[in-house]
């Protein structure tokens, strides 16, 4: 089973990752809704959605 997490589109250091507020489902799923979003966007957009397992551990966004 897979989750779909928003990330930085950039890969940098600190990309102040978040779960998508959806149930875990197949990665077949998963990657079918994480296209359409990136599809909604345009390339060069600050954020990215892919797809995980769900024991992923995400990524903290930078604090001073």
């Amino acid at each position: 089973m897979s989750r779909i997490v928003e990330t930085d589109n950039f890969g940098r250091d600190y990309p102040g990752e978040k779960f998508v507020n959806l149930p875990s489902m197949s990665v077949e799923v998963a990657t079918a809704v994480a296209e359409a979003i990136n599809n909604a966007f345009p390339v060069n957009c600050l954020r990215y959605w892919k797809v995980v397992p769900d024991n992923y551990v995400l990524s903290p966004a930078f604090e001073p």
